[in-house]
Order: structure tokens, then sequence, then C-alpha cells
């Protein structure tokens, strides 16, 4: 029996969700931006984001398309991205509490579909498909995405790297061609859903980091997986892990990181 993904639970999402508004976005804004490239949605379409978190793809299109829904099960991310929709009084944003496995949402009703980097936690993710499916036009587009192998992201490599270094007991991904990591995969499981048209597309965005400091303050703002382990650990036993960490990222990144880069795969494919 496969070991449950604690991250298809909401706790870890509500948890991170403040540092992840802040933060992550550096990286999942210009991924949001791709994605609605690929689409380009008119002023008179109705979008789905399921998975939303606080937002990126949802703020990104609202002002350019009638309406958006975004779905997400963690009602701390909804929170942020209530509050980022009114902060830039964008009235077209509708946030609803619910699981992409099960939409609280009508037959056939939207023109365009998103899910990223939220598809790819589902505990069933030919259910999560199923779902996109069924609430989509025939017809309409959809975008979902995953991570490339670390291979393609040596951030995503660094903090992995951080956490075992803070935890010995988490394990790095070994890349796996059954997985989403694989495009391939990707693409076989939108065909198997229905979809049309399918193609995967990678999407690399580069950040600029001027002190290995600035990077390990990001990384636990933002990142989950390390949130979670923070609470786990407590905050004494932390303090001397995350001191760990920081030094294996001085040792790999060296004091002044530069430029470091994470790769993303977007999936593309069409509601028949």
């Amino acid at each position: 029996m496969s070991t449950p993904n604690p991250f298809a639970a909401p706790e870890p999402w509500d948890l991170v969700a403040e540092g992840y508004a802040a933060e992550a976005t550096a990286i999942t804004r210009p991924v949001a931006r791709a994605a609605a490239a690929l689409v380009r949605p008119g002023r008179s379409a109705h979008v789905v984001d399921v998975a939303a978190g606080p937002g990126p793809l949802a703020l990104e299109l609202a002002p350019e398309v009638a309406s958006v829904t975004a779905v997400d099960f963690a009602e701390a991310m909804n929170a942020q991205l209530r509050a980022a929709a009114q902060a830039r009084s964008l009235g077209n944003i509708r946030v609803v509490h619910g699981d992409g496995q099960a939409l609280p949402l009508p037959d056939a009703v939207f023109d365009a579909g998103f899910s990223l980097f939220g598809w790819m936690f589902f505990p069933d993710r030919a259910r999560g498909l199923a779902e996109l499916a069924r609430v989509l036009r025939p017809g309409a587009p959809l975008v979902v995405s995953s991570w490339a192998p670390l291979s393609r992201s040596p951030l995503m490599a660094a903090m992995f790297g951080a956490l075992h270094a803070a935890d010995d007991s988490f394990h790095v991904p070994v890349y796996n061609p059954q997985s989403l990591e694989n495009p391939e995969q990707l693409e076989r499981e939108l065909l198997a859903a229905g979809f049309q048209s399918t193609a995967v597309h990678a999407h690399t965005v580069t950040l600029e980091f001027e002190s290995v400091e600035a990077l390990w303050t990001r990384m636990v703002r933002s990142s989950a997986p390390l949130v979670s382990m923070r609470r786990r650990l407590g905050e004494d036993v932390w303090a001397a892990r995350g001191a760990i960490a920081l030094s294996h990222l001085r040792r790999e990144l060296g004091e002044r990181p530069g430029r470091q880069s994470t790769t993303a795969w977007l999936g593309y494919g069409i509601r028949p």
C-alpha cells in the first residue's frame, strides 16, 4: 500500500498560506502567465481555476476575462486570494471552498480551465481530470502543471537537499518515470481523461538571490514541506536543524547563490 501524500490534505497549505502568498508567487506567477498565454481566453470567457492557492492564475486572468471561479480546499489559501482580489478591486473572482476531485460546480459552464501545482497532489488525479472535463464546455482548453525532474530544477534540488540535511528521515525524491515529472506520463493522463490536441510545454523560471540567507528565508516561509517539518520538530529542535540546512546550502551554492532556476511542465488539452 502506498503512503498517503501529506500534501493531498489542506492542513500543510493552511499553515503555509501567508508565506506562500508572499514568497512562492515569485515562481508561480510567471508560470501562471505562461499558462494563460497558452489559452488566451477572451473578454467574455468564464474560467475555472482548481486548487487555486493564493491565486496567481486567478489574479493574472481576472482583468482580461468575464469571471474566474477559484476553488481550493485550504481555507487559509482562499482567504489570501479573497484579500488580494479585494486589494486589486477585482470583483469578478469568485472564491469557492471545495475539493478538486468533487467540484461543487455545475456541468459544462466554463470556457477554460486551469490547475497549476494543485492537480499534481490529488490522490486520484484521474478523478480530478474527470471533474475538470465535467465543468468545461465542449471545445474548452485546459492547462495543468507539474514540476520537472530535479535535474532540470536546481532551485528545487537545493530545497530538497536542505530538507534532507535538516532531517535525514526526509528522502530527496528520485526520478520516477511513472510520475508527473515525466512529461510523457503527464500527457498520457490527459489523453486517458479524453482530452484532445494534447501537448506538454516546459517553462523555466529564474530568480536572483543576493545571499544564501535570503534564499533560505524564502524557502522557510513558502515551502509546505519545510513549514510542516518545523511544526513537527518544534522550535528548539528546528533552530538547530535549520542551521544545519543553511550550512548545507552554503556548501552547495556559496554565500551568493545568484541566479537559480526551476522548471515546470504545462500540460495542455482540449475538452472534446
